[in-house]
């Protein structure tokens, strides 16, 4: 309390005092005792008073000791059963739930991963993708300021991610490795490369690389099936030294449409697991390739995110041209791109007209619209001669096409011309512009369609940031090469507007996210959340049906497949309200990553523990850990104070006091006649 403070409680005491006898004392020669009680009744009101003026604050110091947090982190992927190490996982587990030098020493939480981090206690060892990396990047977001040395119960082996020896995990990491570095002769595929897309008539390439764990010279036949004809054979040859081969052949793309294959290393007598020697895979074969023509006459960033964007799809290549080359060789694209176009581009643009060619329009900065709005296409724009910046929207009532929330809003603002877009035929608005907080009704990218001509104009450039920013959302390009391959689908399809769309993959080769997407529009086409759509499925090799519903998330219907067995499947999605049904057919291959495993990954998991300042033990001696983590002077209590300070005003006792003798005073006073 400050000094200043005390001296003015005792100078309130003292007026305090003096009031009160000069109320009492005053007024009689000599004070009894009744008037002595009624002075000091009097001095403690007025005092009271004076002291809640006053408002002096008191800190209070509260002491805690914290215990150090431990991480228990578990591996909860299917390789953990397909190694036996099921029971051992649980076993450790239970050891340090139980353990009282461990629990009374640290603050003990719980966490299981697949492909995402959970806090939980179930170990279902069910999840059918691994990601280590990602693990301890969840850890680092949520404890990155604690002293919690992290415990790894896992095989170490990871299906998918950044390589997890490297991370950058603020902890000590103390693996617990379950399995062991017995070594089984094994040949397996480990890796097959082949295009999701092939042209009719055309041979696609093929690359695998097999490889052989053993020390003696051993001989297998590679094959590749289709159903059950053999369309490629090859005897492959390994011994110690020569441990793998790399193979790269062509198959024939003979037939429109999905293709399943099988390729099978024949698996040697002794071999503890087959299951890696043999992967699904499928290929679509389309019977032509679309070119598209990325047309401007000077260079800029987002050409080149254009042409990655459309490449990330095989079965589309773009080609940036100036207007002239463009002229040359008009017969060789089915898809024309203009960006920001001005004078020159009048013959690409009598061109468009005369053909009736589907155009994608991108405009900025540099774009002539005194041009575009004499000789251009179905819009016109105001000309103010000034830009701005927006930001983009989402339209949820979007019904061309299915389009999921990239976090526009997060997105980098384009630049603009500022002023109005009139257009002449009826149009979609799938991204508003947004200008600070205010979401305009003017349109920043949109669809539109007249006489069976595709227009998509988008009025901003610097796109490609979108991409990076996507990138750094995702730490993928996928989403957003998605989203720009949507668009690009649309303009190139010929098909009309439905009002009940729908969104899926030919074929999957993850069986872990098999998802259909759908969505439904009224009669007006905006989106209808109140619909109740179905899929029926069936199973095209055994006959079974099932009947799932589809459940709303955001802007769409989805229904997850994931829990059915790989085969090829035909299914209906039918609105149970408006009658209206779609068909569809996909592919669901058998490939079960989890299951190429044979042992652990013993090197890995022991680096990870040097890099981190940890220890590594194995499941059959992991109470050695135990020790070392409470003997390690890096995990001690913390001593944790906190300061409260409290105003005299909160104390409520001090009111009631106040009240009381202000009471007592009255009644008194009462009680012997003097009021």
């Amino acid at each position: 309390m400050a000094v200043n403070t005390i001296l003015y409680i005792i100078l309130a005491g003292i007026v305090a005092l003096l009031l009160a006898l000069f109320q009492y004392k005053f007024k009689v020669k000599s004070m009894s005792k009744q008037h002595m009680l009624f002075a000091f009744l009097r001095f403690l009101s007025i005092f009271l008073v004076l002291l809640l003026l006053i408002n002096p604050k008191f800190e209070q110091l509260n002491t805690v000791t914290e215990k150090p947090k431990l991480l228990v982190v578990t591996d909860n992927s299917e390789s953990v059963v397909h190694l036996e190490q099921d029971a051992n996982a649980r076993k450790v587990r239970s050891f340090f739930k139980t353990d009282t030098d461990l629990n009374a020493s640290f603050d003990i939480q719980y966490y299981t991963f697949g492909n995402v981090l959970q806090q939980n206690d179930s170990l279902t060892f069910s999840s059918k993708q691994t990601d280590i990396s990602k693990a301890f990047s969840d850890l680092n977001t949520i404890h990155g300021q604690d002293v919690a040395p992290i415990v790894l119960i896992t095989d170490g082996n990871q299906t998918f991610g950044d390589d997890y020896t490297f991370t950058t995990v603020k902890q000590p990491v103390y693996p617990i490795i379950l399995g062991d570095t017995t070594t089984y002769l094994d040949l397996h595929i480990k890796q097959l490369q082949v295009n999701k897309y092939a042209y009719l008539n055309n041979k696609f390439p093929v690359e695998t690389i097999l490889v052989y764990t053993g020390n003696r010279p051993v001989t297998s036949t590679f094959t590749v099936k289709s159903g059950s004809h053999i369309v490629f054979s090859k005897t492959v040859q390994f011994s110690k030294h020569n441990n793998s081969e790399v193979l790269q052949f062509t198959l024939p793309a003979s037939r429109v449409g999905v293709t399943t294959y099988e390729a099978e290393l024949a698996p040697l007598p002794q071999e503890r697991n087959t299951i890696n020697n043999r992967k699904s895979f499928a290929v679509e074969v389309i019977d032509e390739q679309m070119n598209v023509a990325l047309v401007s006459n000077f260079y800029h960033p987002d050409l080149g995110m254009f042409k990655k964007s459309i490449e990330s799809n095989k079965q589309r290549s773009a080609h940036i041209l100036k207007p002239r080359e463009y002229l040359s060789k008009i017969n060789d694209f089915q898809l024309v791109m203009l960006y920001q176009p001005n004078n020159q581009f009048k013959g690409v643009l009598d061109d468009i007209k005369k053909t009736n060619k589907h155009v994608f329009v991108v405009s900025g900065s540099q774009t002539d619209w005194h041009f575009l709005n004499q000789n251009g296409l179905h819009f016109k724009h105001d000309i103010s001669g000034q830009t701005e910046w927006y930001q983009p929207a989402l339209n949820s009532n979007f019904s061309t096409f299915i389009v999921d929330d990239l976090d526009f809003e997060s997105f980098p603002p384009l630049e603009s011309a500022f002023g109005e877009l009139t257009v002449d035929v009826p149009y979609e608005t799938l991204l508003y512009k947004k200008l600070g907080n205010a979401v305009t009704e003017q349109s920043l990218l949109l669809t539109l369609e007249e006489d069976g001509q595709r227009e998509v104009l988008l009025l901003g450039e610097n796109i490609w940031q979108w991409r990076a920013e996507s990138f750094l959302n995702t730490n993928d390009f996928q989403a957003f090469d998605n989203f720009i391959g949507k668009l690009v689908q649309y303009l190139a399809s010929t098909q009309r507007k439905s009002r009940l769309v729908l969104d899926y993959e030919s074929f999957y080769e993850d069986v872990s996210n098999v998802v259909v997407k759908a969505q439904y529009f009224n009669k007006n086409y905006e989106f209808d959340a109140s619909e109740s759509l179905q899929l029926t499925l069936t199973n095209k090799v055994d006959g079974t049906t099932v009947t799932l519903p589809f459940v709303l998330k955001n802007t769409n219907y989805q229904v997850d497949l994931s829990h059915l067995p790989a085969s090829e499947y035909d299914f209906t999605v039918k609105a149970l309200h408006a009658n209206i049904s779609k068909s569809g057919s996909l592919t669901i291959l058998d490939f079960n990553i989890e299951q190429q495993f044979l042992n652990a990954n013993v090197t890995k998991l022991q680096q990870l523990a040097t890099n981190t300042n940890g220890m590594s033990a194995y499941v059959s001696d992991y109470t050695a850990l135990k020790e070392n983590l409470l003997k390690d002077q890096r995990y001690k209590p913390i001593l944790k104070s906190t300061k409260i300070t409290q105003a005299l005003i909160d104390w409520k006792y001090l009111l009631g006091l106040l009240v009381l003798t202000l009471s007592a005073e009255w009644f008194l006073r009462k009680y012997y006649g003097l009021i």
